[in-house]
């Protein structure tokens, strides 16, 4: 990533977000240091600038949202990814959770379906210099092309997890993926153990719905 753009505007800011996310629990030091470079603002529309740096989703369009930056820390603290990992991400939506994943130094494959959204994101991985591999189609029967894939984060909400995503996880892979109702989900953690899924919780997140074939019916 270019150094003027993470180290400049909004230092204050990105270091103030982040020591919030810390004293809500999140420990992988590694992780909030990228959290902290990630200039954020450029991953906002216009509008929403000057609150770029706020612990809050924020509506980038199509009904859609850029996550809450504790929730994106929470998510990607979970898949316990290590530096050349290939993960798939549902949802590119605004492009930060696939910033934070490329600035950890992982293989990021990433679907978005709705295409307005997509080329937006393609232009800011490509002025932060981040190979991000990216596609518009349905997310929720994942990217057999590039299978298996050591994590896969979903960033919508799901009534169940897609089989698609289970059968496309290597393992020891994890799948972060929240799982609910329309109007509040748990984060469903599911490891993979050869032919078995061993699930954990972490209750209490609000997605937008994860739209597609094994998804809610748009």
């Amino acid at each position: 990533m270019p150094e003027y753009i993470g180290n400049g505007r909004y230092k204050t800011e990105r270091k103030e977000m982040v020591e919030l996310i810390r004293q809500r629990g999140v420990k992988d030091e590694n992780l909030l240091k990228v959290i902290e470079r990630i200039p954020r603002h450029l991953f906002v529309t216009d509008l929403f600038i000057g609150r770029a740096y706020e612990d809050s989703p924020l509506p980038i369009g199509k009904s859609q949202t850029i996550s809450q930056p504790y929730t994106v820390a929470v998510m990607t603290e979970a898949l316990e990814i290590k530096k050349g990992s290939k993960v798939l991400e549902v949802g590119t939506g605004s492009g930060y959770q696939a910033a934070i994943l490329a600035e950890l130094g992982v293989r990021v494959f990433t679907i978005e379906r709705h295409m307005e959204l997509l080329n937006a994101s393609r232009k800011v991985f490509e002025k932060l210099g981040y190979p991000i591999v990216s596609k518009c189609g349905d997310g929720t029967i994942g990217w057999a092309e590039f299978a298996p894939y050591d994590g896969i984060i979903v960033t919508a909400a799901a009534p169940e997890i897609p089989q698609a995503l289970l059968d496309q996880l290597a393992d020891g892979g994890k799948l972060v993926i929240p799982i609910g109702s329309m109007e509040f989900q748990d984060l469903h953690v599911v490891t993979r153990k050869k032919d078995k899924f061993l699930t954990k919780e972490i209750c209490g997140f609000k997605f937008v719905p994860l739209i597609g074939k094994m998804g809610w019916q748009g």
